[in-house]
């Protein structure tokens, strides 16, 4: 196997695909209810509620991403071969990928259509489907235990701290 031959993960893995992805969903989502090709659905009372929220999540997205590249340094632990578990790591698995789900999510709560709510359930399902079939196998091949006990105290798309099992 390739990743056996360097000894650690793909520096970007499936991330790439999984982004561009959910991003195209989020666009022609928004750009079809715009051009009335598929239904629109707003309920006006709760516009305001939902940009706010929307924009929440955007802000969050782009926290979330930026402490997993830039404050954890991914990158560095992935060319040193560690495991890196500290930081935004120790609430989610994938915080950057977290982190685009996140941000689509807010464009589309902004946007306000409800038939357009699927979506976040959708990308929550393909993240889920993508990790436990690439990534989450190599880890798992590459950390043996210590990754399994990381994945029982850690969420692996919804930040959420669960308790140390470290």
């Amino acid at each position: 196997m390739v990743m056996k031959e360097r000894n650690h993960l793909p520096m970007y893995g499936v991330g790439p695909i999984y982004a561009a992805v959910i991003i195209v969903l989020t666009v022609f989502g928004i750009a079809l209810s715009v051009l009335h090709i598929i239904p629109v659905f707003k309920v006006t009372i709760i516009t305001g509620l939902l940009r706010i929220i929307g924009a929440i999540f955007i802000m969050s997205g782009l926290y979330m991403w930026y402490m997993a590249v830039f404050k954890a340094k991914i990158d560095d632990g992935i060319l040193d071969n560690h495991l890196v578990t500290t930081g935004v790591y120790a609430w989610v698995r994938n915080p950057i990928y977290s982190a685009f789900l996140m941000a689509c999510t807010g464009a589309l709560m902004i946007y306000g259509n409800l038939y357009l709510f699927v979506l976040p359930f959708v990308y929550w399902a393909f993240l889920t489907v993508l990790m436990k079939n690439t990534e989450e196998k190599w880890l798992k091949e590459l950390y043996g235990k210590k990754y399994e006990v990381y994945c029982k105290c850690t969420n692996r798309c919804i930040p959420w701290k669960r308790g140390s099992g470290r």
